[in-house]
């Protein structure tokens, strides 16, 4: 007579190993290195799931979890009652994981416990849709592009660079893009400043551009900012913002919004445009050097001519705004390694890149250990006109 199924589920747990409630609290309690895997239905984990918990269907486990996780890492399964994370733990040693177990009573009885559960964001079909390629990757997958919707991203400038990375950014499905620029559209910008149109010319950038970012993703909540930076209004503006691209086009604004984002913490992506070159660079305060320690103090003015007295090739603002888009993308999802400590610069007459290797300078005036950061507003090196 063949085997009940509640026969082969009580050999299986024989065979596996299981984790009590009680158990795996103090295992997240002793921060005791663990990953969650929920291989609950979507509807189910739409409720409420563990707190950071991965997420892989029981029937896509043997096709995705070789992309999540390794096969020497610490795993706890779970299901809604216990059953489906013991068969899937057979699996998974079946597979080589030598370190995984089963939660027993899985989520039901975490949450009969009391014990905290968080609610994850949950895509809709139509986000499902335009995301799909991004769903795709491991390395973004659902809770990638959770992640990017609920980030906050400020660019200086909506003109050269931030044209190019708000662009991608919105495409990407970063939920809000905050827009910091005082100019209004100009004929001369339509060359390199492909967020504008002849349309909308005399219109403040700011507008301009969030009419082309609500037309892309209506996803995307656009913050226009019709100010210029200074001492004054720094930190108002950096307030409630993950991270900050500098499409900056001039010396004291760069100085400037490098030492509000040390000051706050935030990481800076830099990106700078010259006739045919350009470069680009993240500043992660605490973990590389800043602007100042790559630029100790600017150049004379007549070394440092703007965009509109030296002229800019029109497609290079566009390479540049993507890198500094990408990087942004890469903090965002925590993947990658990211240009901190690294000057990535790009020649286009010649069509090539060169890395730089940059270090934190140990008497930098802004991130040096125990130094004092005031925002000061300072002369004018070069004019606007990027």
């Amino acid at each position: 007579m063949a085997p009940t199924f509640r026969e082969l589920l009580a050999a299986v747990k024989l065979e596996i190993r299981e984790v009590s409630v009680e158990e795996l609290r103090q295992f997240l309690d002793a921060r005791t290195p663990v990953k969650l895997v929920d291989v609950r239905e979507a509807d189910e984990y739409a409720g409420g799931r563990l707190p950071g918990a991965l997420h892989i269907p029981r029937g896509f486990l043997e096709l995705r979890i070789e992309e999540r996780a390794r096969r020497d890492e610490a795993l706890v399964v779970y299901c809604a009652g216990g059953t489906r994370s013991a068969l899937a733990v057979k699996t998974l040693r079946d597979m080589g994981y030598v370190n995984v177990a089963s939660l027993a009573g899985g989520f039901n009885r975490w949450s009969d416990a009391a014990l905290p559960v968080e609610k994850p964001v949950v895509l809709s079909a139509q986000q499902k849709e335009r995301y799909r390629r991004h769903l795709m990757l491991p390395e973004v997958g659902e809770e990638g592009q959770a992640r990017l919707l609920g980030a906050r991203v400020l660019l200086l400038g909506a003109g050269g660079l931030g044209s190019p990375a708000a662009l991608y950014l919105a495409a990407a499905g970063v939920g809000t893009l905050g827009l910091v620029d005082s100019d209004v559209v100009d004929l001369s910008n339509l060359q390199r400043q492909v967020i504008h149109t002849q349309e909308r010319l005399g219109q403040p950038k700011v507008e301009s551009a969030r009419a082309a970012l609500e037309a892309l993703n209506p996803d995307v909540k656009v913050v226009p900012i019709q100010e210029r930076l200074t001492a004054a209004n720094t930190l108002r503006i950096l307030e409630g913002f993950d991270l900050v691209l500098d499409g900056g086009d001039n010396f004291p604004t760069r100085y400037l919004l490098n030492d509000a984002c040390v000051l706050t913490g935030k990481p800076n992506i830099h990106g700078s445009i010259f006739r045919f070159e350009g470069q680009v660079t993240t500043f992660l305060p605490g973990q590389g050097p800043c602007y100042r320690c790559l630029y100790p103090a600017p150049p004379p003015p007549e070394l440092a001519p703007s965009c509109a007295e030296a002229g800019v090739l029109g497609v290079l603002p566009g390479v540049i705004g993507l890198l500094q888009a990408t990087e942004a993308i890469k903090l965002i999802l925590g993947q990658g390694e990211p240009l901190v400590g690294r000057l990535l610069t790009f020649d286009a007459l010649g069509s090539r890149f060169l890395e730089l290797r940059s270090r934190r300078d140990p008497s930098c005036p802004t991130c040096a250990p125990g130094a004092r950061v005031d925002l000061v507003d300072t002369e004018r090196f070069c004019s606007t006109g990027g």
